[in-house]
């Protein structure tokens, strides 16, 4: 394959392969001359995952610069694994997955995405102009993605295969890019790594003690957790988590906590761990769904809706007596009011929550 082909998709074996066949040791790599501008550009696509969520689409030009994009990934890779850090890892791999989505929609040449879905281990086969693949291969890649377009329900399926369009399949390769970035990082790194890749590291590491103490939720203000039904309590340990959660998971939790009473700042800074956290979207999402910039104040959906997107994790003795997430806080709420009146103590919240 192509130097310059394998620039653009680092991922696959075919480049780990010409990396070695290339002969550059590591410590060639990280301190002679020749690779600066590798690890540079390994720095700047490390940097720009953790600070824009995204990582540019640098052109490709002759050999020389193919080669540099190239080694630009592994480099990025350390930096990564050094700072040790779950949000950049997450980050890091979505902001990898998104690039690879937006090559992967320019190729013309349906055999090469077929190539390319091989290696991520989905059986993908052209068809009518898009692509099939088995139904436990879209469960598996799809199965982070609650929006009812993507729920097989709603797609067109024969003898256990699921039929897509060209953009739908390179949407599923996003999210096996993203599976297996996420899965194979964090990487063990020695003291040369450490040592020589120190700088950008502690770089890293700082952006990431600013961007936590900034927007990350310490508290809720006066909401209280343990009022919390099981499925939004699963939301908000998810996002605390740093798990990526689907958008149908979020706008949830987002009414949710808005008819619970936290203004739409509080809302904000719950978000502030998410992977795939932007500032400016986020807060126009907020806004927009509470009904703050836009004309309508969205509902929290009801049980029966969030079971159907799969968001609840099965309910508990409460949840048997009611239809609405909210009607499980308010009986919360009631039921603690009436213990403080009694002087009883205080009940706790679920008792397995399911990250």
């Amino acid at each position: 394959m192509e130097l310059r082909i394998l620039a653009r998709y680092p991922f696959l074996k075919e480049a780990s392969e010409r990396v070695k066949t290339e002969a550059i040791g590591l410590e060639e790599l990280l301190t002679d001359r020749a690779f600066e501008r590798a690890r540079t550009v390994g720095f700047d696509r490390a940097l720009a995952a953790l600070e824009q969520g995204a990582i540019p689409d640098r052109p490709v030009g002759g050999d020389a610069d193919a080669l540099g994009e190239l080694l630009s990934y592994p480099v990025a890779r350390m930096i990564v694994s050094a700072a040790n850090d779950t949000f950049l890892t997450r980050r890091y791999a979505i902001a990898e997955a998104k690039l690879a989505h937006s090559r992967l929609l320019r190729e013309d040449d349906a055999e090469f995405l077929r190539h390319v879905a091989t290696e991520l281990g989905v059986a993908l086969t052209p068809a009518n102009g898009g692509f099939s693949l088995h139904f436990t291969d879209f469960l598996k890649f799809t199965n982070t993605m609650r929006e009812k377009e993507w729920k097989l329900i709603n797609q067109r399926v024969g003898a256990g295969v699921v039929y897509l369009p060209r953009d739908k399949s390179v949407r599923v390769l996003q999210n096996a890019v993203q599976r297996k970035i996420d899965e194979e990082l964090p990487l063990e790194v020695n003291d040369l790594v450490e040592e020589r890749l120190a700088a950008e590291v502690q770089q890293v590491k700082q952006v990431l003690r600013e961007r936590h103490a900034k927007w990350r939720a310490q508290d809720i203000g006066p909401v209280r957790i343990t009022r919390f039904p099981p499925c939004m309590y699963n939301l908000l340990a998810a996002i605390q988590n740093h798990e990526n959660v689907a958008h149908m998971g979020r706008f949830a939790i987002v009414t949710f906590l808005h008819h619970a009473g936290l203004s739409s700042e509080e809302i904000f800074r719950v978000f502030g761990d998410v992977p795939d956290f932007a500032v400016d979207v986020t807060k126009y999402q907020i806004g927009h769904i509470t009904g703050e910039t836009s004309s309508t104040e969205y509902s929290t959906p009801e049980c029966a809706t969030m079971k159907s997107y799969g968001l609840c994790p099965g309910p508990d003795a409460l949840c048997l007596t009611i239809r609405h997430p909210l009607s499980y806080y308010r009986k919360k709420v009631r039921a603690e009011n009436a213990r403080a009146a009694t002087g009883a103590p205080r009940a706790e919240g679920p008792a397995s929550p399911r990250p």
